[in-house]
Order: structure tokens, then sequence, then C-alpha cells
């Protein structure tokens, strides 16, 4: 089904005149915001082996059981074995794997391996917090309500304090 029979069964009427490229630039927008774009992941030999933060990262995504928008703030911390991270290269990885259609339990799993794997630090930790239209225009209505995901790696899962620490700096 495309757009026109999707707008046509919601009984809109496809002559008038705001809906006459409705369609085109609805499959434009999906196109745009649902292509993935890469980037070079550039890493550093550091001797830092302190926790890096970085709050409140903007994202946006599509629930892909109604392909409705959730949105929110992201927080990502490391701590490095050697090796750190240019900064933008961890918002980059949000946007990398919350502009498809997604859940936040899975973009904030995928954040965190994809940032393990690339830069085997002593740990990681990401933390999403969103909205999420599909709770809050349908279904139980609750406009406000804050969904938040975690997913800890290495010295994060291990050790308490690691983990407070994290915790405390993101308040």
């Amino acid at each position: 089904m495309d757009v026109r029979n999707i707008l046509s069964c919601l009984g809109e009427n496809l002559t008038r005149d705001g809906l006459l490229d409705t369609p085109r630039r609805h499959i434009r927008y999906l196109n745009e915001f649902l292509t993935p774009k890469e980037f070079e992941f550039t890493t550093f030999e550091e001797n830092h082996n302190e926790m890096v933060v970085v709050q409140d990262i903007d994202f946006y995504s599509l629930c892909e059981h109604h392909i409705l928008p959730f949105f929110g703030k992201a927080s990502i911390a490391y701590i490095p074995s050697g090796t750190i991270v240019g900064l933008s290269k961890l918002p980059r990885t949000v946007e990398m794997f919350s502009h498809r259609l997604q859940n936040q339990e899975r973009i904030t799993t995928q954040v965190a391996d994809f940032i393990n794997d690339k830069l085997n630090p002593k740990g990681v930790g990401v933390i999403l917090k969103a909205r999420h239209m599909c709770m809050e225009m349908r279904g139980v209505c609750k406009p406000g309500a804050i969904t938040t995901t975690s997913a800890m790696r290495g010295v994060f899962s291990e050790d308490i304090n690691a983990r407070q620490e994290f915790l405390n700096l993101i308040k």
C-alpha cells in the first residue's frame, strides 16, 4: 500500500492543495531519515584511563511497530584502555543506530556494543531517555512519560563504583 492509498483509506481528498505533494514528500522524508550516515570512527592512541562522558546527545528515531517518532537524550561513557575516540563519533554512533525503524532497547544495546567493539575499552555505559509518540498520541495516551534504557559493558557492569560514578555524572 502506498502513501496515496493510506490517505485515501483515511478519507482524505487527494486532490486537495495541501495533499497534492504529500506522498512524494513523505517518501522523500523516510528515505532521507532512514538512510544511515556512514562515518569514520576516528581513534587515537592515548594513555588516558579515566572515564570519558558525553551526555545530552539529542536523538530521533521511528518506532518500528507504529512508524511514529520517539526522541530523547543519550548519555555515553567509556573508560579507555589505550585508545580514545574523536568525541563527535559518539553522537554520530547514536545517530547511525537511531535513524532506522527501531526500538529504544535495541538502539541502546547496539550503541554500547559498537563502541565496545571499536575501542575495546575497560567499560562502556549507554543510557537513553526518550518520549514515545506511540505511547503519547495513541493507546495509553500518557504525554510526557519517559522511557529509560541502559546497557553496561565491562567495568560498568562489574564494578558498582564505576557505574555509580557514571550515573552521578549524568544527573
